[in-house]
């Protein structure tokens, strides 16, 4: 890979990597706790029972969305560490370069196509 796609996968990353962590402060509403872990506190409707349906209901939607996030920055910021080392592109099941193109679409991609679907076949 030549250092200009490089250049634009990480700034491309380093972009999804800021769209996450705004998002993620988003939904938690006060960012980072002291051990640098988003937090989500469960909304407070009141205290009547249709009011605590629609708070559980809220927060497990929440916390989903949550989870989602925190994996995409996981992948992100494990792709900006590939960069780093020299790794990126190499697909980490097989071995083979990753198709430029596929890392265009999804530049957090660690598998090549032949390999993800392949994964995919057996779950």
């Amino acid at each position: 890979m030549d250092k200009q796609f490089l250049v634009t996968i990480k700034n491309k990353l380093l972009e999804k990597e800021q769209q996450l962590m705004n998002e993620m402060e988003d939904l938690t509403g006060s960012g980072r706790s002291s051990a640098g872990k988003y937090q989500l506190m469960p909304p407070d409707y009141g205290s009547d029972e249709d009011e605590n349906s629609a708070e559980v209901a809220a927060f497990t939607t929440d916390l989903s969305v949550k989870e989602v996030l925190e994996s995409s920055l996981r992948d992100v910021r494990s792709a900006l560490a590939r960069l780093e080392d020299g790794t990126y592109g190499i697909c980490k099941y097989c071995g083979q370069p990753i198709d430029e193109r596929r890392l265009l679409a999804r530049p957090a991609s660690s598998s090549c196509v032949n390999c993800k679907e392949s994964i995919k076949s057996r779950v």
